[in-house]
């Protein structure tokens, strides 16, 4: 069994917020790459692999002036309520484990701007995350969740959510009051339809609803005039609204997963809609813009 313990400490010019890239490498990405960079200076990583590990050493509780930490790719079963301790995280890695739950004394985490608990076995998340203000990016995906507490409204600086591959059927309440949010996935659940709440989301550029069972889109999906990406693929839809014309910024029918645009071609859609959509988006937008004039 092969142990492996990096501790770094990196000085760098001071850059504003974290970088990190939405690689979107396949139709099951999860879009939020995790090799993350740039946080302030100075700053101490450290990257704790052991196969097989089910426990975190004790001693890592005692690294109180860690700001980037890794414990991704273990076998981990828990978080222990030490973690609250580290009050300087920045960026928390907890990829790839079999944890259940996460402790509470998340929530003392005030630094904490970047959090990933993706490919676990969660079926909640604590409400006290909710009061790590400074977090702007949250990735849950490939769990068991089925909704989020309505505290999490008060993450108000959160601008990337990934709630793919969970057991989602409604979206919850809170994330239409997360009103930053540029990128959402919510691939891979359970979802059936989309509440006119969503008009609230006005920053969202990614829009990623593939592999669900979505029948309609509401029409006040229409007014989030930044997207840039709207996967709807593989749903129930079989038609489209109206003023679907109105999202100016996508750029073109998109077949390849890793395009922007407009995915909605694998969906039961009745003709003209179907036809109209293989011959591009402008053929597609001009009929359901003049079809609203008609109306």
């Amino acid at each position: 069994m092969g142990q492996k313990l990096t501790s770094q400490s990196t000085k760098s010019k001071r850059k504003n917020g974290l970088k990190f890239s939405e690689n979107q490498v396949n139709s099951n990405s999860q879009y939020i790459d995790e090799e993350l960079t740039a946080v302030e200076s100075p700053c101490v990583n450290f990257s704790y692999v052991l196969k097989n590990a089910a426990e975190v050493p004790s001693f890592i509780w005692h690294l109180t002036e860690v700001q980037k930490l890794n414990l991704s790719h273990n076998r981990l079963a828990r978080i222990p309520p030490a973690l609250g301790k580290l009050e300087q995280i920045v960026v928390l890695n907890l990829c790839g484990n079999h944890i259940v739950y996460l402790p509470r004394e998340i929530g003392l985490l005030k630094n904490l701007k970047v959090l990933f608990a993706n490919m676990n076995f969660l079926c909640d998340v604590p409400e006290e995350l909710s009061l790590c203000h400074k977090l702007e990016v949250l990735s849950l995906s490939h769990n068991c969740i089925s909704g989020l507490p309505n505290t999490y409204s008060d993450l108000t600086n959160l601008g990337k959510l990934n709630l793919s591959n969970n057991w989602i059927v409604n979206i919850p309440a809170c994330v239409f009051q997360m009103k930053n949010l540029d990128f959402l996935h919510l691939g891979s659940n359970k979802i059936e339809s989309i509440s006119d709440n969503i008009k609230h989301l006005e920053c969202l550029k990614i829009f990623i609803l593939e592999d669900n069972k979505i029948r309609v889109l509401p029409r006040s999906i229409c007014s989030l005039t930044s997207l840039e990406l709207l996967n709807a693929d593989f749903n129930d839809l079989q038609t489209l609204p109206d003023d679907l014309f109105m999202l100016r910024r996508l750029p073109r029918i998109a077949r390849n997963p890793v395009d922007k645009g407009l995915h909605i071609i694998n969906n039961p859609l009745g003709n003209p809609l179907l036809e109209l959509a293989s011959g591009g988006l402008d053929i597609l937008f001009n009929y359901l813009y003049d079809k609203k004039k008609m109306m």
